[in-house]
């Protein structure tokens, strides 16, 4: 390895990669440390008994994908991005299937929820016409009463999947609802066939050719800054080894937000203004993952099950009840052989918002068992749709909060970054400290796969700017 380079990116989440990518192939010499033993941040997968993998969370992301794959990484990812077609809601308000694009939703909402259609094409343009350059304080409850004042049915059907997808609530931004469900409404939801393993190997090869040194298993502890810049990083994998210093003229950090502020570089190398306002970012929710995997030529019934079914048994939607421990709601995410071709297995993964202090500063005994009571509490609610579902189950295995949090370093176990107000800090970051950047999900705008690949574009484009007025 070298000591010297222009750029060190901190972080392998798809932000990270993507940024790393775009600078490696413009012949910029770029460092990418990842503190876990795989790539891919939140985009990755593990193994368990032979032949038994998953996919962590639920993977549906925008057609803008595809766009945005084939041009800042390679057609061969690009292509093997496919669609789900079937989307199903099951609560005690309705029970649909959908193919969750805005000519779909349109028809149900005309036909089945008996709304004017006038109703729905303003809705519609309005959310669409939403921009993070505009003054518009409206929140997402003020946009829903604006266009479906009293229908907390539709309020359900149009907000749901949302939420899920970014930690989205009623009181926050309409924009960052409005741009994120106006990308899903173009023409649905996708995903990548072969398994986040395939994409993330076809992404370190890319890396590898665009001559990007990769490390894994390399935490960084310290960004270094010196008379206002950046100047490298250090890296220390426990205390039992050497640190390493790398030194570069710019560092991109795709790790949490507030941690990067506050333990890589630390608040005393900023202004005291945006200290005071970086306090006040607020951390976005995490969630709990329940693994399952059915025992190897059981398939089940695709028309049944669909391939992401939204499932709760709440009377009406809640942001707070799909953050409660008492868990209601769950999104299902069913992953068939065509998902992942070359096997006969099916796979289920269960997601639910959470809190992170509700898992927090418990006992081992007590964080096992609830562990064991999510994995049990989440059978019953599957028996539903995947009948005797215990006798065909060849694993079981959850996730918590307190998970997440080990595993990528995030403050609480942020699943999703932090809350809006996070952009404009992170954004700041160049004005701050010259060289230093970020990138990752901040603001809701930029939660998921889609998001995360077009900060991290946006992050390449400032540090090549930056770079060059050097």
């Amino acid at each position: 390895m070298n000591n010297s380079y222009d750029i060190i990116v901190i972080g392998s989440g798809l932000a990270g990669m993507t940024a790393a990518n775009i600078l490696g192939r413009s012949g910029h010499r770029v460092l990418l440390l990842e503190q876990h033993f795989q790539f891919g941040g939140l985009a990755a997968t593990f193994k368990r008994r032979v032949g038994i993998i998953f996919d962590i969370s639920l993977h549906g992301f925008p057609v803008g994908m595809i766009k945005s794959c084939r041009r800042y990484w390679n057609t061969e990812i690009a292509d093997r991005i496919v669609q789900l077609p079937k989307i199903r809601f099951d609560n005690p308000q309705f029970s649909i299937e959908t193919t969750f694009d805005r000519e779909d939703f349109t028809r149900l909402l005309i036909e089945h929820f008996g709304i004017a259609k006038e109703s729905v094409i303003g809705f519609f343009d309005k959310a669409r016409s939403l921009s993070h350059y505009d003054n518009d304080r409206q929140t997402v409850r003020e946009l829903f009463n604006e266009f479906f004042p009293g229908r907390m049915d539709v309020v359900r059907l149009l907000m749901e999947p949302i939420t899920y997808a970014n930690g989205s609530t009623l009181d926050d931004p309409a924009l960052t609802y409005g741009i994120v469900f106006s990308n899903f409404m173009s023409k649905g939801v996708y995903t990548f066939q072969g398994g986040t393993d395939v994409l993330i190997d076809l992404m370190t090869a890319e890396l590898k050719k665009n001559n990007v040194e990769i490390l894994k298993s390399s935490p960084v502890r310290r960004i270094l800054v010196e008379n206002g810049k950046v100047a490298g990083v250090v890296v220390q994998k426990d205390e039992t080894k050497q640190p390493q210093l790398f030194r570069a003229k710019v560092v991109l950090s795709n790790a949490n937000l507030k941690g990067t502020i506050f333990d890589l570089v630390g608040q005393e190398y900023f202004s005291d203004t945006f200290i005071k306002t970086a306090k006040t970012v607020r951390l976005n929710n995490s969630s709990t993952q329940v693994y399952l995997a059915m025992k190897s030529g059981y398939l089940i019934d695709e028309n049944q099950c669909g391939d992401l079914l939204f499932s709760s048994t709440a009377p009406e939607f809640s942001s707070e009840k799909l953050l409660a421990p008492q868990i209601t709601s769950r999104t299902f995410s069913f992953y068939y052989p065509k998902t992942r071709p070359g096997t006969d297995r099916c796979y289920v993964v269960s997601s639910t918002n959470a809190h992170f202090a509700d898992w927090n500063g418990l006992s081992q005994e007590e964080y096992l068992q609830r562990k064991t009571q999510l994995i049990e509490q989440t059978l019953d609610h599957l028996e539903k749709y995947v009948p005797d579902v215990r006798k065909h189950l060849d694993w079981a295995e959850a996730a918590t909060p307190a998970t997440f949090k080990r595993y990528t370093g995030h403050w609480d176990g942020s699943s999703f970054g932090t809350k809006y107000e996070g952009l404009a800090v992170s954004r700041r970051l160049p004005q701050e400290i010259g060289g230093l950047f970020h990138a990752g999900s901040v603001g809701i705008i930029m939660s998921g796969w889609l998001g995360a690949v077009n900060y991290g574009v946006i992050a390449a484009n400032d540090v090549d700017a930056f770079l060059l007025n050097q």
